[in-house]
């Protein structure tokens, strides 16, 4: 059996480094909902955030085509790589909507669903960071089992949200545009609790 280096788990540097833009995003997302105001520098430094995750993606499939050892399974960091994106390109995708739908006021609901992709990102982070000392970390297992909670919370409050806007709203075409940016941020949450079942598998593979 091979013996994993310092330098192999230079994956695990780099997943933590896609989610700390990441967070970041996530943050300045539930700024815009809480303070919807200088709409486009907001959405500017989301896509800047989306484009450093990009490229550290990139790294990591570069990293990952010339090592011959890896920590964890070829396949399993591809996948995590992959899915890592898909959080950040949600959330801009959440942000773009909000231009694109020309949204001129926020609806209160809403604003906890942003709250809620924060959090959620945030345990995500810690729960990521737990990689390398998978083996041996006391707080990995609370953690995954925190973002399946977050998200739990996040189908209740997406469920409510949509049950009102279809109650009170009588426009359609705003029914539509909420609609469809509020299963944005659902699918941000859906895609955490994705990667933390997906880590959970890998731990148990690996310890």
């Amino acid at each position: 059996m091979f013996k994993t280096t310092k330098k192999d788990l230079i994956f695990f540097d780099l997943f933590s480094v896609v989610m700390d833009d990441t967070c970041k995003a996530a943050e300045i997302l539930q700024n815009l909902f809480t303070n919807y105001n200088d709409i486009d520098e907001k959405i500017g430094a989301i896509e800047k955030l989306e484009h450093s995750c990009d490229r550290t993606i990139h790294d990591i499939i570069e990293h990952l085509n010339r090592s011959f050892i890896t920590p964890i399974d070829r396949e399993d960091i591809f996948l995590i790589a992959k899915t890592l994106d898909d959080i950040i390109d949600n959330i801009e995708a959440t942000a773009q909507a909000l231009k694109l739908f020309m949204i001129t006021r926020i609806r209160p609901q809403t604003v906890e669903m942003a709250r809620l992709v924060t959090q959620c990102t945030r345990v995500l982070a810690e729960v990521v960071g737990e990689l390398k000392v998978m083996k041996t970390s006391k707080t990995l297992q609370p953690k995954i089992i925190e973002v399946n909670n977050i998200e739990n919370q996040g189908d209740e409050t997406y469920n409510r949200i949509i049950q009102e806007l279809f109650a009170k709203e009588q426009n359609p075409v705003e029914i539509i545009k909420w609609k469809e940016i509020i299963e944005s941020m659902e699918s941000t949450l859906d895609t955490c609790e994705s990667i933390a079942n997906m880590i959970e598998g890998i731990v148990s593979k690996n310890v």
